[in-house]
């Protein structure tokens, strides 16, 4: 069977830097809904008339993968209003964030405790991947038929590569 929208792959990858280093690595086969909201529109492209046993490798620039860096998604908040046990690379996600934060934040997606400081915390609301280009080695393993259900919810369950927004 052939990849088209609204069919489910079963995919293993290699997920590099430009320069090499290894950023992830899928060794056992994960089920994505393509042409729904589980992988980026670049990779579903690249995908399109692919079969069972199809290797790709793709270079994905910022913008085909996590988007450029954006200096606005940081934001600076007082250390007090946080818990003493909080470490650099601590994840949170808006809702979660302590009431008393900036009403500028926006209050979805994932912020990252990029730096930490005696009086302050610097919050990274980037995706970790945002402002890199990436090489990305891709085996399909197995196409079928999306069922009624994964293509109304709009995934298969993962959602590895959707960028949250």
């Amino acid at each position: 069977m052939e990849i088209t929208p609204q069919c489910v792959v079963a995919l293993t990858w290699n997920l590099q830097d430009t320069l090499g280093e290894v950023l992830d690595v899928l060794d056992e086969p994960v089920e994505f809904l393509v042409g729904g909201n589980d992988l980026l529109p670049r990779i579903e492209q690249a995908l399109q008339g692919h079969a069972a046993g199809s290797k790709l490798s793709l270079h994905l620039e910022p913008e085909d993968a996590f988007g450029d860096f954006d200096e606005k998604r940081l934001f600076l908040e007082p250390r007090a209003l946080f818990p003493a046990e909080i470490e650099e690379g601590m994840c949170f996600e808006g809702s979660a964030l302590p009431r008393s934060c900036s009403q500028d934040i926006p209050r979805e997606g994932l912020y990252t405790i990029a730096q930490l400081y005696p009086e302050h915390v610097v919050l990274d609301g980037n995706h970790p991947l945002a402002g890199m280009a990436l090489r990305l080695q891709l085996k399909v393993h197995a196409v079928r038929e999306a069922t009624e259900e994964e293509v109304g919810r709009g995934t298969a369950g993962t959602g590895f590569f959707r960028v949250q927004t």
